[in-house]
């Protein structure tokens, strides 16, 4: 997740709501330079046997970024190589039109439907690295159903993983 509470946070966070506007790989950087701000935090969880749920993480903004012109995958993955590796990754699929008519849609950047469709896209080829688990959920059931199904997995999961070492991400 983005944390906004950090100096890189507020930098983002004024980006996101349209206030400043940065050069599109130094927000990308900034992005991962956010996400390697808390390494050390989620290392010291996972060694404690915490799970660590992660909201997005590296490949939301490797789909974001490139989704936009003139980025390709790789150089997006760059930055984050070598982050801690997940054990799952949930992908919430959510068709555009519906995920449009929910609340607050469209108040910050990159929130419009034709970039929606081509971060999707982004997403679609990520799912493609076969070393990593991704589970995909149709998110417009309803919050309990939704909520069975991902905790039945995470549980599942965790018990798969328990004395695995932890991984580095695309490495």
């Amino acid at each position: 997740p983005t944390d906004r509470t950090t100096e890189i946070g507020q930098l983002i966070s004024s980006y996101l709501v349209k206030e400043k506007n940065l050069e599109d790989h130094t927000i990308h950087l900034l992005f991962s330079a956010n996400r390697w701000e808390h390494v050390p935090t989620m290392k010291e969880k996972l060694h404690q046997g915490i799970t660590v749920v992660v909201d997005r993480y590296a490949f939301s903004g490797v789909a974001f970024t490139s989704a936009k012109e003139n980025f390709c995958l790789d150089w997006c993955k760059q930055p984050d190589v070598g982050l801690p590796k997940p054990d799952l990754i949930l992908f919430l699929q959510l068709r555009p039109e519906e995920a449009a008519e929910r609340g607050n849609f469209g108040h910050e950047r990159y929130e419009t439907s034709s970039f929606q469709e081509k971060v999707l896209q982004s997403f679609y080829c990520l799912m493609e690295d076969k070393t990593l688990n991704w589970k995909t959920v149709d998110a417009s059931k309803s919050i309990e159903d939704l909520h069975r199904e991902i905790k039945s997995i995470a549980e599942e999961t965790m018990q798969e993983v328990q004395n695995k070492p932890l991984g580095e991400l695309w490495k």
